[in-house]
């Protein structure tokens, strides 16, 4: 028989089931349709598998958020915390993270309430931000608050990157919203992405105002 007639002994039929692999099917079922696209029975499919197969590496469905957080969590970048002055630092990590969320948005409802404690990667990534802002010099009371301000802003910043591109248009209510409309059709004479100029603009703003006032003698 040849070598095309039949497969090569010991050599599996499927792709052998691993963490990595049930995770990025995951990821890529929330990603597509929301939470609720996600159930057990359509991973094992999407991985061809059986359902029984499936549940002998994953307990559950909250696992496989904890497990798509772990391997959202890892592009997101904090070396720029080693290299850069505090403020670039937050300026670049929050457009990384904001960045990486505008690819899955239907994720964002989900990780923004999921606990930490089950995520080593999220918990390192807030422990980076988290002295950097010490050893800056904001009080530790607000080194918090100042994180969940900032993540609450890359979330909604993320989100609005789906935003149609004629979200703000006035053509049948000009008469009645004169500065408004005026206000957009000068946006777009500038040729900037609304989007990302607006995250610019806000993060920018939010920094300097949330640095200047968290000083631990204030």
């Amino acid at each position: 028989m040849t070598e095309s007639g039949t497969r090569r002994a010991g050599r599996p039929r499927k792709a052998v089931l691993n963490r990595e692999r049930i995770t990025v099917n995951a990821l890529e079922l929330v990603s597509d349709g929301g939470y609720e696209s996600l159930t057990m029975q359509r991973l094992a499919k999407s991985l061809g598998v059986s359902p029984s197969a499936l549940y002998n590496h994953v307990d559950s469905k909250h696992d496989l958020m904890q497990w798509i957080q772990e391997l959202i969590m890892a592009d997101i970048d904090t070396s720029v915390f080693d290299t850069e002055p505090l403020r670039n630092a937050l300026v670049l990590w929050a457009t990384n993270y904001r960045n990486i969320f505008s690819r899955h948005i239907p994720l964002i409802p989900i990780i923004a309430v999921l606990p930490v404690s089950d995520s080593p990667r999220t918990l390192g990534m807030y422990e980076r931000v988290a002295q950097g802002l010490k050893d800056f010099g904001l009080a530790e009371k607000t080194i918090i608050p100042t994180i969940v301000a900032l993540e609450a802003f890359i979330f909604g910043s993320a989100m609005d990157t789906a935003a149609p591109h004629d979200i703000f248009d006035t053509s049948n209510h000009q008469d009645l919203t004169p500065h408004f409309t005026q206000a957009v059709a000068a946006q777009r004479e500038t040729q900037l992405n609304t989007s990302d100029d607006s995250f610019q603009r806000g993060l920018a703003a939010m920094i300097d105002g949330l640095l200047g006032t968290g000083k631990s003698n204030d």
